[in-house]
């Protein structure tokens, strides 16, 4: 475990020769990640659901760092069929994938189904990187020290893992749906160290969150809650730039190991230096770890070949 208490991205090392997928990559901290890995010279893959933006996003960054190395990537979590289509594009350009950013999401959505019939934020933040993972997790394997970083959310600790109702056809209540879908991401990433470690594969698996970050995932909140947000924004919230900082620790720093997760090192883990914090309880559990990854395996027909 790395014990520094600061760290920022000028300690992000040489990434010359790598190659790093990061989902989400045209807005918020995507964006930011994905431009700091390129700064370093990683060729980064900005794989997004929408194309035109993406490829606006690749304009910005290159105007930014001229020397930037990027694909974009259609990419669109709520698809099946969009994410299988992604990953065989990827497995075929590339010979082998050194990080995976697990990042896009979707934030307090009102209530949608995807074409599969899940329910839009379970699906789009966990099975669609649950399945992209297990997608990719040869040409992950490949990579002398590969990483597989998700992202989850500090409110993963309001969320409870609801097995019976897990794509929220009974009832549906956008927050609680959010949380959910977030504990989820820290569940699948610890289990899925888990996994590694017990195949015996160099791959490690880490998680991080941002803490609270001005990034566009509010978009889905009503609207007078929306412009009450706005009002205390300044006061609450860290820049996206900030926010990116613990999973860019966790997808570059030697010293990290697989199955920690990184955060805002701050009393209450909104804001602060980015390092290793605890999750809350509901994410610790080894048994509702392996439930949820059996119900993602049987949700997206994808096995993991571990």
């Amino acid at each position: 475990m790395s014990t520094r208490r600061t760290w920022s991205t000028a300690d992000i090392p040489d990434r010359s020769g790598t190659t790093a997928v990061v989902t989400g990559a045209n807005s918020g901290l995507g964006l930011h990640t994905a431009e700091e890995l390129a700064r370093r010279g990683a060729h980064v893959v900005l794989a997004v659901r929408d194309t035109d933006r993406g490829v606006a996003a690749a304009a910005g960054i290159r105007a930014r760092v001229p020397t930037a190395a990027l694909t974009v990537q259609r990419l669109d979590l709520a698809s099946p069929a969009s994410v299988r289509a992604g990953a065989e594009e990827l497995r075929h350009r590339f010979s082998h994938i050194d990080l995976l950013v697990n990042n896009a999401g979707v934030m307090w959505a009102d209530r949608a189904r995807t074409p599969a019939g899940h329910e839009l934020q379970f699906a789009t933040n966990h099975l669609g990187h649950f399945a992209l993972t297990g997608l990719l997790l040869d040409s992950l394997r490949a990579a002398p020290r590969g990483r597989v970083v998700t992202i989850s959310s500090y409110l993963h600790r309001l969320g409870r893992a609801d097995f019976p109702d897990l794509d929220g056809g009974r009832r549906y209540n956008r927050y609680r749906a959010y949380n959910q879908s977030k504990l989820a991401n820290l569940m699948f990433a610890f289990e899925l160290h888990r996994r590694l470690v017990e195949s015996g594969a160099h791959l490690i698996s880490l998680a991080a969150h941002p803490g609270l970050a001005a990034t566009g995932l509010g978009r889905h909140l009503p609207a007078p809650v929306r412009g009450l947000g706005s009002v205390f924004a300044p006061l609450l919230l860290q820049s996206a730039a900030t926010g990116m900082l613990p999973g860019l620790r966790a997808a570059t720093d030697p010293g990290a190991r697989g199955g920690e997760y990184y955060g805002p090192l701050g009393l209450t883990e909104t804001r602060g230096a980015p390092g290793v914090v605890r999750p809350g309880r509901a994410a610790c559990d080894p048994e509702a770890w392996r439930r949820l990854w059996e119900r993602s395996e049987h949700l997206t027909g994808v096995r993991h070949p571990l």
